[in-house]
Protein backbone atom coordinates (compact mmCIF):
# COMPACT_ATOMS: atom_id res chain seq x y z
CA UNK A 1 0.00 0.00 0.00
CA UNK A 2 1.07 3.52 -0.79
CA UNK A 3 0.75 6.51 1.23
CA UNK A 4 -1.41 8.00 -1.29
CA UNK A 5 -4.49 5.61 -1.12
CA UNK A 6 -4.32 6.58 2.84
CA UNK A 7 -4.83 10.48 2.60
CA UNK A 8 -8.44 11.65 2.17
CA UNK A 9 -8.94 14.99 0.41
CA UNK A 10 -10.04 17.44 2.50
CA UNK A 11 -13.57 19.56 2.27
CA UNK A 12 -14.62 22.30 0.40
CA UNK A 13 -15.08 23.98 3.62
CA UNK A 14 -11.86 23.10 4.95
CA UNK A 15 -9.51 23.62 2.10
CA UNK A 16 -11.02 27.28 1.73
CA UNK A 17 -10.23 28.21 5.34
CA UNK A 18 -6.38 26.67 4.91
CA UNK A 19 -6.05 29.14 1.55
CA UNK A 20 -7.65 32.01 4.12
CA UNK A 21 -4.96 31.17 7.20
CA UNK A 22 -2.26 30.82 4.41
CA UNK A 23 -2.75 33.86 2.52
CA UNK A 24 -3.45 36.11 5.55
CA UNK A 25 -0.26 34.82 7.70
CA UNK A 26 1.29 36.01 3.97
CA UNK A 27 0.15 38.79 4.14
CA UNK A 28 0.65 40.09 7.69
CA UNK A 29 4.26 38.99 7.02
CA UNK A 30 4.55 41.00 4.14
CA UNK A 31 2.82 43.89 6.40
CA UNK A 32 5.14 43.69 9.45
CA UNK A 33 7.94 43.78 7.07
CA UNK A 34 6.70 47.17 5.60
CA UNK A 35 6.31 48.60 8.99
CA UNK A 36 10.14 47.80 10.06
CA UNK A 37 11.44 48.69 6.93
CA UNK A 38 9.29 52.08 7.13
CA UNK A 39 10.36 52.80 10.46
CA UNK A 40 14.10 51.69 9.92
CA UNK A 41 14.56 54.61 7.21
CA UNK A 42 12.22 57.31 9.08
CA UNK A 43 13.72 56.79 12.54
CA UNK A 44 17.45 55.92 11.20
CA UNK A 45 18.37 59.34 9.99
CA UNK A 46 18.44 62.74 12.16
CA UNK A 47 15.74 64.97 11.72
CA UNK A 48 16.43 68.15 9.82
CA UNK A 49 16.13 71.57 11.53
CA UNK A 50 14.03 75.07 10.48
CA UNK A 51 16.45 77.20 9.06
CA UNK A 52 16.49 81.26 10.84
CA UNK A 53 15.17 83.33 8.52
CA UNK A 54 17.58 85.91 7.39
CA UNK A 55 15.73 88.90 8.83
CA UNK A 56 16.48 87.92 12.88
CA UNK A 57 19.13 89.17 13.56
CA UNK A 58 21.34 87.62 16.93
CA UNK A 59 22.97 88.83 19.59
CA UNK A 60 26.85 89.13 18.54
CA UNK A 61 28.02 85.96 19.70
CA UNK A 62 24.71 83.69 20.01
CA UNK A 63 24.41 80.69 18.07
CA UNK A 64 20.69 79.03 18.08
CA UNK A 65 19.87 75.36 19.70
CA UNK A 66 16.01 75.55 19.11
CA UNK A 67 13.72 77.73 16.70
CA UNK A 68 9.91 77.88 17.45
CA UNK A 69 7.84 79.44 15.34
CA UNK A 70 4.46 80.78 15.88
CA UNK A 71 1.46 82.26 14.33
CA UNK A 72 3.01 85.92 14.99
CA UNK A 73 6.19 85.55 16.99
CA UNK A 74 9.17 83.68 16.54
CA UNK A 75 11.35 81.81 19.73
CA UNK A 76 15.05 81.26 19.81
CA UNK A 77 16.65 79.82 22.22
CA UNK A 78 20.55 80.00 22.25
CA UNK A 79 22.88 77.86 23.42
CA UNK A 80 24.19 80.27 25.98
CA UNK A 81 21.03 79.51 27.87
CA UNK A 82 18.99 82.80 26.82
CA UNK A 83 15.61 82.87 25.12
CA UNK A 84 14.80 85.48 22.38
CA UNK A 85 11.38 87.01 21.31
CA UNK A 86 11.13 88.08 18.12
CA UNK A 87 8.71 89.26 15.74
CA UNK A 88 7.30 87.32 12.73
CA UNK A 89 8.32 89.55 10.41
CA UNK A 90 12.41 89.63 11.99
CA UNK A 91 14.66 91.81 13.12
CA UNK A 92 16.42 92.61 16.96
CA UNK A 93 14.47 90.52 19.51
CA UNK A 94 11.60 92.18 21.46
CA UNK A 95 12.19 90.30 24.40
CA UNK A 96 14.84 88.72 26.04
CA UNK A 97 14.78 86.29 28.91
CA UNK A 98 17.74 84.42 30.50
CA UNK A 99 17.23 80.66 32.08
CA UNK A 100 18.08 80.07 35.53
Amino acid sequence: MSDSDDTTPLPPDLRFLKILVTTLTVAMILGLVTITGLLVTRLGSAPSLPQLPDSVILPEGSTPAAVTFAQTWLVVVTEGGEILLYDRAGGPPVSRTTLP
